[in-house]
């Protein structure tokens, strides 16, 4: 924000564009049909003279000037404009057009493919810039369908088609990254591991699915659609204090009623937004956000199932063959699970640095 600032201020007091940098933008312009996607590419002269070597910068807005450049101006951003459809896709850049007001030149591409289901895009138009943007405006037959920027920090997008392949190009994506995010998450193992230790029918351990299901389910809609955002540093640490719970209550329930479901339900809560923040930084695109929302937690619930199928399944056959060491197993496991949501809780609150 500082160096943005000192940007201002340097603009305000030169004299001259040739002494400061007003604008370290680009502006990229796709508008998709059915057979070709059209663009534009607009670069300020300073950050392109910078790049070409030329000086004055003022030089480029000059028609022949341009023109005469026009290939070594193509070739350097054709490295870092990067479009792919399951496949780079094959730029054909055309005329350039000098934009004296915004001391800017416009490049005009075509891009020949059928209307892609997924459209990745990369820009780092200019890396000498730590500060440099790179405006997207996505248009869909003629409709403004998406606005975003990338920059050196975030260079990468994906925008999906609105169409029935666009919808399953979303499933396809998020789906597997519902179940990835899961299948990878100790925390969120653990609390479904400490709610199966006890065992029971298929019946209960069905009301403890569904109502952790039903829990996540909730506040990752809320959280994903920024209704409700609680921060990380205080979910976290209650997704750890939800681990202790559940554990703890294995130890002290004995023969007492069985409220794991309603601890499911309690604590999903919590996990949703823990889910959430992944989902949020994996991007949610907005031309498809039910879909994609959908499709995430539906990957969400094929890995819990998975894990729970595999976990209660051990666990029945270990307390048929004998209920002794089942008992104790689940014993051991229970304070294995508070141990590991107290060194979590610690990790989270004190040292929240990876948070």
């Amino acid at each position: 924000m500082a160096k943005k600032l000192a940007c201002l201020l340097a603009l305000l007091a030169a004299p001259s564009l040739a002494f400061a940098h007003p604008a370290p933008f680009s502006y990229l312009d796709l508008r998709i049909a059915n057979d070709v996607i059209e663009g534009t590419l607009v670069v300020h002269i300073i950050d392109a003279a910078h790049d070409l070597g030329i000086d004055p910068p003022e030089r480029l807005l000059d028609r022949s000037v341009a023109y005469g450049n026009l290939d070594r101006l193509t070739a350097l951003v054709t490295q870092r404009l990067v479009l792919s459809a399951g496949r780079p896709l094959m730029i054909q850049w055309g005329d350039v057009d000098a934009i004296p007001e915004r001391q800017a030149l416009q490049l005009h591409f075509r891009i020949h493919t059928p209307r892609p289901a997924r459209l990745d895009i990369h820009a780092l138009m200019f890396p000498y810039d730590r500060l440099h943007q790179t405006f997207v405006n996505v248009y869909e037959d003629g409709g403004l369908r998406q606005q975003f920027v990338l920059s050196a920090d975030s260079a990468d997008r994906t925008y999906y088609a609105g169409t029935t392949q666009g919808a399953i190009a979303v499933i396809r994506t998020f789906v597997p990254a519902g179940i990835h995010h899961i299948l990878i998450g100790p925390d969120h193992i653990l609390f479904l591991i400490g709610l199966l230790l006890l065992g029971g029918g298929w019946k209960a351990l069905l009301k403890i699915v569904t109502a952790f299901t039903i829990g996540h389910s909730i506040t990752l809609s809320l959280a994903a659609l920024n209704i409700v955002t609680p921060p990380p540093n205080i979910i976290e640490p209650a997704i750890a204090l939800s681990i202790i719970f559940v554990g703890a209550d294995n130890l002290v329930r004995g023969g007492g009623r069985d409220v794991r479901a309603l601890i499911a339900l309690t604590f999903g809560l919590v996990h949703g937004f823990g889910f959430a923040n992944v989902l949020r930084e994996f991007g949610l695109p907005r031309e498809a956000l039910g879909w994609s929302l959908f499709s995430f937690n539906v990957g969400v619930e094929i890995g819990q199932l998975f894990i729970v199928l595999l976990v209660a399944t051990a666990l029945a056959l270990l307390r048929r063959r004998s209920e002794l060491v089942g008992s104790r197993v689940a014993f051991a496991g229970s304070l294995v699970v508070v141990a590991a949501g107290t060194y979590w809780f610690v990790q989270r609150v004190f040292f929240p640095a990876g948070i």
